[in-house]
């Protein structure tokens, strides 16, 4: 599905619900599996975190995941624990293409048996899940920190839990801090000093119900439609002030574009200041480079200039973003650079209108995009694919058009 879009200066009010954090949901979801007392409340509606699901209650030998990157790593870790249980794991094409030797690699050095089928590095693989007994493993910090988190959710289930080292720089520290906050709130034991972080065996927890918060990534879209809007206001739930989300840096960033947040309970406020000084915009995005597409946007969308950094990660997810970005900012006529970790965007008050946005198979390019119809009108190819993440977006996006 090709979707036309065009709000030229529409006003944006509204209140939204959003659905729970994908991240906080696929990570609670291996948990609850592992310790079947945890009850989940708000679990995100995402294609990913139901391609998780699925993936956890099946027992067929070939488990399929689509274009779900979360679960694929995720559930390497997982499977590869459980002891007696044999595996396919495989994906979509462009997930046969993202790399898993780093994690394989590390759940091999601590004795578990996994195979390449195809291609070295690469799903699909062979998962002939066994008991682990090794208890430390190293792995490099600046990778994905989903390889990291996928360690440190099983880590607990394994009979002498798990001490891991971290080579090098470390990247995406939010992300390893939510999963630590996660395990603490089920009162497993975590510790971590400088590169070392240590998990404790568990092998029972007690009847917990945890509220997955919404999600900060989701919210973006809305920070930027207020961001491009001439007066905006839009609610959103439910969110915490004390987030455990790295995304939630949102509030501080946006107000570099006049975007105010305020917390009402588990109520977000989002209005435009309108005397805001519009400033180039200089950012390390190292912690949450899931923000980049949004917030170059956001920044062609008001013509000012911006220098991203931190952004190595983007190259190996659905798509090259930094790539994408290019490409299809171009398009709308932006004057733009990227290597292989940083983007740079020159000033420019020029937006070339009905052009078609390709989306690469990737939901950030379409939601990321969406909101630069306040400016023009826009087309987003394959629209739909926001489901991965999102899949109330377009119904609530066209709600705050008034």
């Amino acid at each position: 599905m090709n979707k036309l879009i065009q709000y030229i200066s529409r006003p944006v009010r509204g209140r939204v619900s959003v659905s729970g954090s994908k991240s906080e949901s696929n990570r609670l979801l291996i948990l609850q599996k592992l310790f079947p007392n945890i009850a989940l409340k708000n679990v995100s509606d995402s294609d990913d975190t139901k391609h998780l699901q699925e993936a956890l209650s099946t027992n067929n030998k070939t488990v399929d995941i689509g274009h779900a990157g979360t679960a694929m790593r995720f559930l390497i870790a997982y499977f590869s624990s459980i002891d007696n249980r044999e595996v396919i794991l495989t994906g979509s094409e462009r997930m046969q293409n993202r790399p898993v030797k780093i994690l394989v690699e590390a759940l091999q050095s601590m004795g578990a048996s996994i195979e390449y089928i195809n291609k070295k590095g690469y799903p699909p693989i062979l998962i002939k899940g066994k008991k682990i007994d090794r208890s430390k493993v190293q792995i490099e910090g600046n990778v994905s920190s989903q390889y990291i988190s996928a360690l440190l959710i099983v880590a607990s289930s394994l009979k002498n839990g798990l001490e891991i080292e971290l080579l090098g720089k470390i990247t995406s520290i939010p992300y390893i801090k939510m999963t630590l906050a996660l395990l603490n709130e089920l009162e497993i034991e975590t510790s971590w000093n400088e590169n070392i972080i240590t998990v404790s065996p568990k092998s029972t927890v007690d009847h917990k119900i945890v509220t997955v918060e919404s999600d900060w990534s989701s919210a973006s879209y809305f920070y930027s439609l207020i961001a491009l809007s001439e007066n905006g206001n839009v609610s959103l739930s439910s969110y915490k002030k004390n987030s455990l989300q790295g995304d939630s840096s949102l509030i501080e960033i946006y107000k570099h574009f006049g975007v105010q947040t305020k917390f009402d309970d588990d109520l977000i406020t989002l209005t435009k200041n309108k005397d805001i000084k519009l400033k180039p915009l200089t950012l390390d995005l190292v912690n949450s480079p899931d923000l980049a597409q949004t917030i170059v946007v956001t920044c062609f969308g008001l013509g000012i200039a911006c220098d991203l950094t931190g952004l190595h990660t983007l190259k190996i997810k659905e798509t090259d973003r930094l790539i994408a970005l290019k490409n299809e900012l171009g398009k709308l006529g932006a004057d733009i650079e990227v290597t292989n970790d940083s983007l740079h965007l020159k000033s420019s008050q020029k937006i070339n209108s009905n052009v078609a946005i390709e989306t690469y198979n990737d939901h950030r390019m379409a939601m990321a995009f969406a909101p630069l119809s306040l400016k023009v009108p826009l087309i987003i190819n394959d629209a739909e694919v926001v489901t991965k993440s999102y899949t109330s977006f377009w119904n609530h996006f066209e709600s705050v058009m008034e």
